[in-house]
């Protein structure tokens, strides 16, 4: 059986902090969750996560899917995959079965690529709440 491609859609964001906010705290989500303000804490979902060219995480992050266009700091767990694009800049650890970095990334960080994860239920638990 082939395995089914899950695809990062920016068009089909659900939440959003935009240039100029700044947000400490945790955030938990789901859908697709853009960061283009600043954010530090931690994150969880079993989503999708955007970091902007403008944006700035420092955080403990664990989701499903990164795709980072501007900074992040900290500690980075993906359950699918890490994507940096050229102008993304990471600093800190990341844990992900697929890493893709693009020509032009920067990237200061420890890498470990793992076997897939099964979706984390107690996480699920507390995301349906």
């Amino acid at each position: 059986m082939k395995e089914k491609r899950r695809e990062m859609d920016e068009s089909k964001i659900t939440g959003f902090f935009d240039d100029g906010t700044e947000f400490n705290g945790e955030l938990k989500f789901k859908g697709t969750f853009r960061v283009d303000g600043f954010f530090h804490g931690r994150i969880e979902s079993e989503s999708h996560l955007v970091i902007g060219e403008r944006g700035k995480v420092e955080a403990e992050v664990h989701v499903a899917n990164v795709l980072i266009n501007g900074e992040f700091r900290g500690d980075m767990i993906a359950s699918d995959r890490v994507e940096v694009q050229s102008r993304g800049r990471v600093f800190g650890s990341i844990q992900t079965p697929k890493l893709i970095i693009e020509e032009g990334a920067y990237l200061e960080a420890n890498c470990h690529t793992t076997e897939p994860q099964p979706p984390n239920n107690d996480l699920k638990k507390i995301l349906e709440q």
